[in-house]
């Protein structure tokens, strides 16, 4: 009966061109990994697919290429023995099935041909070693040799052989677990779990760019708390970020406590997932306080202090982000930003002036709505009372944003009054005053001293070119 299901299920698709090229080449293929996973979960439909075939994977993908209507191009990677296509909206792998043996010193595997048994047994877990026949004679045929479908049903995450072997060849499986424990909300068996701890120094071996791509997946779950709590219990997390890390805890000097910044900033993390899907928005919750571990301090007369943790985590990202092969573009820069100004509206919120609002949306600029969504997220307070009181401040910021953006313009604006036009006006040549006069007319513009208007820029400008000094 389930073979029926899984038949009726995947028949009107790619999987019959794939059958029929299979049944030409007198080869077996099946459907592996991912796509079984997903498909038994019903997660939608898969952008991609992996195929393995016992025999030439490079070969069939050729087979399956001439046989669509599209006839779409094949890129083959020799190295790896694989070939991929793209059909529609799916790209669609083939490799050759295979069983691998490793050495300590690499996490890439010695490649010989293998049976699918070979291939299954060389799977990270025993939900992704499950595999879906393609074959004429059992088209549909789910092939389960790890009891996948019990751990799926029962929300775990197994490896299909001893978990010591399973991590130890390939350390980022490690990674991968987590990612999948955080992605589906799923459990990591027991055994596996402890062997993750044990072989946590392997993560070493890995590059950056592999640990960066799971720990990015692990911050698009639903619920990214979950996979960095584990990143912390399993000793992962000190080699991948232990300036996160080193806000674990609480001290107490004197009766007197601060709060722990790490959970805190998981609340934060979670709070501003629910809310938004930009990475790097929720790398910027991730790193918010990340500066209030160097800075902080006790003082008897009015207890802990983080002062200047805005400025010293943004400059901390820079670092984080280059250690990590993260991108040094804008995507790090509107980190730093976020991290720099995550204070400002929770200040403003005690005392919104206009002036205070004007200075907060030009340094901003199109990121404000970005840094009142970090902000939001930061109120973790569990006092009703406060909790509501937080949010009402802040509804009040983003009026106050609406009505002085509405009225002043300052989103990203340049004064009115050049520096070409201070230098004919006062016939200078480069000099000091010139910075001195534009940064006068900005200031005066965001506190509210002249309007943002060019009559009265210009006006400003000669009064205070006559005060140092400069004649017309």
């Amino acid at each position: 009966m389930q073979q029926q299901l899984y038949t009726e299920a995947i028949s009107a698709s790619i999987f019959n061109y794939i059958s029929k090229a299979s049944q030409d080449l007198g080869i077996k293929s099946y459907v592996i990994g991912g796509f079984v996973r997903d498909f038994l979960l019903e997660r939608g439909n898969a952008k991609d697919v992996d195929v393995v075939a016992v025999g030439s994977g490079i070969e069939l993908a050729n087979r399956v290429a001439e046989l669509l209507p599209t006839k779409p191009k094949v890129q083959v990677f020799k190295t790896y023995g694989t070939a991929m296509l793209r059909y529609k909206d799916v790209e669609i792998e083939f490799v050759g099935a295979r069983k691998e043996s490793y050495s300590e010193e690499s996490r890439n595997p010695e490649v010989s041909v293998g049976t699918l048994q070979d291939d299954q047994d060389r799977r990270d877990f025993t939900i992704n070693a499950m595999a879906l026949s393609l074959n004429k004679e059992d088209f549909g045929l789910l092939l389960d040799p790890f009891h996948g479908v019990d751990d799926l049903n029962s929300k775990i995450i197994r490896t299909p052989l001893e978990p010591n072997i399973t991590y130890s060849d390939d350390p980022l499986r490690m990674m991968r677990a987590i990612r999948f424990a955080s992605q589906l909300n799923f459990t990591i068996e027991q055994e596996s779990l402890a062997a993750i701890s044990e072989n946590a120094d392997r993560l070493k071996i890995i590059t950056k760019e592999r640990v960066v791509d799971e720990l990015n997946k692990i911050m698009g779950s639903t619920k990214p708390s979950v996979g960095f709590l584990l990143l912390e219990s399993t000793n992962l997390l000190p080699m991948i970020l232990p300036e996160l890390l080193a806000l674990k805890g609480v001290e107490e000097v004197e009766g007197q406590k601060h709060k722990d910044n790490f959970y805190h900033t998981l609340e934060v993390v979670d709070n501003i997932s629910e809310n938004t899907n930009d990475l790097w928005l929720r790398w910027a919750a991730l790193l918010h306080d990340i500066g209030k571990a160097p800075t902080k301090k006790f003082h008897k007369k009015i207890g802990w202090t983080f002062h200047g943790h805005e400025f010293v985590g943004s400059k901390m990202v820079y670092k984080l982000f280059k250690r990590l092969r993260l991108p040094l573009n804008n995507k790090m820069k509107f980190v730093q930003k976020m991290v720099l100004l995550s204070s400002r509206p929770i200040v403003l919120a005690s005392n919104v002036t206009d002036s205070a609002v004007r200075r907060l949306v030009f340094d901003t600029g199109n990121d404000i709505d970005s840094l009142m969504i970090l902000c939001e997220a930061d109120i973790t307070t569990k006092n009703p009372t406060k909790f509501k009181r937080y949010h009402k401040n802040f509804d009040l910021v983003r009026r106050k944003i609406k009505e002085v953006e509405e009225r002043d313009h300052v989103r990203n604006f340049q004064p009115p009054i050049s520096g070409e036009l201070i230098m004919k006006t006062f016939n200078l040549e480069p000099c000091r005053e010139i910075g001195q006069l534009k940064e006068a007319i900005k200031n005066a513009i965001l506190d509210g001293v002249i309007p943002n208007e060019y009559e009265a820029s210009f006006q400003f400008m000669l009064e205070k070119g006559n005060a140092l000094g400069l004649k017309k």
